[in-house]
């Protein structure tokens, strides 16, 4: 039985959107596979990791027939991108899906769809909303790079996000360094009215950085109370929320450092990234020392080898160092696009803040470093 007939690059389009979720290992086999529907020209593609559901439909389907089967995601996508381009034909035969194209001919395996864990939208929507895609990848760019890894209280390994009047704000913090950003939007959610503050997970917050454009295209969103649903374009992504308490991020933020400074970003980065050369993988510890009109950056390492680095800057308030990982610093400047960043320092004992000059929608706490 014919299922679709459609150009090599039509087919990977769909199928790039749904493998990113598929785990390389995994304990039901079924995982490892995704979901095929046909139904008429209508094709939809759905993936699963039990955490997270992707979605995604093209119409290239051939004949009326409804069919619903799985297929082994990773083979049928590496199939697809060692093709040359060309017109592709997947058929159903003998509970196997055959691609051809052109002289090439592969038999895949199928299992039933039966056994294929679909996740469904449960639970009444307490707040849905629309915002660009441009602007929720913006927001998650600026945070996301702080969140923790596999770390023991599972509610860092994720993002916090707050919705509150017209305010969407996220904050992500490993207990070493916390990044805060807001978006104001247009047209307050449809729901309770409420506040609401959920925890997303590492992976799906990755997962929508990798699948959201920098368009000005409508991604709306909708939470219940263990679920967030985003749909945007032709694709559909759940995930299940974290469970606990995130840290009072507010508490964390320091207020009335007096010594601020107004830097390039490009100009700082450049300059941390030349001393890290110098730090090893166990102490990325940097020497950062303020004075008037320059910052001087000073890296050591076992071997007494030493960098110095120094930037003219206008600064005339009291004199100051302070230690800090250098690899905190390089994050975020690497994941802003602004061309300078303001630091605000108290002492050598007191946490830095970076924001933006002039604005109050992103703010970086980063830990001093004893050095």
């Amino acid at each position: 039985m014919q299922l679709v007939n459609a150009s090599r690059d039509s087919l990977l389009k769909p199928l790039q959107v749904v493998s990113g979720i598929v785990e390389r290992r995994h304990t039901l086999p079924i995982l490892a596979n995704l979901l095929f529907k046909k139904s008429g020209d209508k094709i939809s593609f759905v993936s699963t990791d039990i955490e997270i559901q992707i979605t995604t439909s093209a119409n290239f389907g051939i004949g009326s027939e409804e069919v619903t089967t799985t297929v082994a995601a990773r083979k049928l996508l590496d199939i697809l991108r060692a093709l040359p381009e060309g017109p592709v034909a997947l058929n159903l035969k003998d509970n196997k899906m055959v691609v051809q194209s052109g002289k090439s001919r592969f038999s895949l395996q199928t299992l039933s769809a039966a056994e294929f864990p679909v996740m469904q939208s449960v639970g009444e929507v307490t707040a849905s909303w629309k915002m660009t895609q441009k602007s929720f990848r913006q927001l998650i760019s600026q945070v996301h790079f702080a969140m923790a890894q596999q770390d023991i209280r599972y509610y860092l390994n994720g993002m916090l996000l707050v919705v509150e009047g017209k305010k969407v704000i996220a904050v992500a913090t490993d207990g070493h360094r916390l990044a805060f950003s807001q978006v104001d939007l247009l047209e307050a959610p449809i729901g309770s009215g409420e506040k609401q503050e959920i925890i997303i997970p590492r992976k799906t917050i990755l997962e929508c950085q990798h699948l959201l454009g920098d368009s000005d295209d409508t991604l709306e969103m909708s939470l219940t109370s263990n679920q967030i649903k985003f749909s945007f374009g032709d694709i559909e992504l759940i995930s299940k929320l974290v469970e606990g308490k995130f840290p009072d991020f507010q508490r964390v933020i320091p207020k009335g450092h007096k010594n601020t400074l107004v830097v390039g970003r490009e100009l700082l980065q450049s300059a941390l990234q030349r001393a890290a050369i110098l730090t090893t993988d166990k102490f990325k510890g940097v020497r950062f020392s303020l004075s008037l009109n320059k910052i001087t950056i000073q890296s050591t390492n076992a071997e007494q080898e030493e960098a110095q680095e120094e930037i003219v800057i206008e600064y005339d308030s009291e004199d100051v160092e302070i230690g800090f990982n250098v690899s905190y610093l390089i994050d975020v400047l690497s994941n802003l696009k602004n061309e300078n960043i303001q630091i605000s320092l108290g002492d050598a004992n007191s946490s830095a803040v970076v924001t933006l000059p002039n604005s109050e929608d992103f703010k970086y706490v980063v830990m001093p470093m004893r050095i």
